[in-house]
């Protein structure tokens, strides 16, 4: 496995306890739409970023990236005018868990894209 490749897990895997943890300590009213944040964000956005990652250094890098914030946007969309409001749940706490958890894992994506350009020049 890549250096890179171990790093984004590493990273998929704190930003997921540090998500957990924080709905934890939210109020009962908040923790659906934050639980719900945190499945879409991990679901969708996760195997988007390791697809992001396995393109560094390729010509579809740019392609991956394109592709993650569009459905960051779109995800986002669907959540807060279609899902929350169709379980009746408080769209706030969706959306600013699902806003920071997708925020997350692009600082994620950032850092190791950052890391792996940095190592593949210093091998030059």
């Amino acid at each position: 496995m890549r250096a890179h490749t171990r790093q984004y897990l590493v990273g998929v895997v704190a930003v997921t306890v540090a998500a957990l943890a924080a709905a934890q300590v939210l109020p009962s009213d908040a923790k659906n739409g934050a639980w719900l944040g945190l499945g879409l964000a991990l679901v969708f956005q996760a195997p988007l970023g390791w697809w992001l990652v396995r393109s560094i250094g390729t010509e579809r890098f740019l392609a991956a990236w394109i592709v993650g914030m569009l459905v960051r946007v779109a995800l986002l969309t669907l959540a807060g005018l279609v899902i929350l409001p169709a379980l009746h749940w408080t769209v706030a706490p969706g959306l600013v868990g699902l806003a920071l958890v997708l925020l997350a894992l692009l600082a994620v994506e950032v850092l190791v894209a950052m890391t792996a350009r940095r190592s593949t020049t210093e091998a030059r």
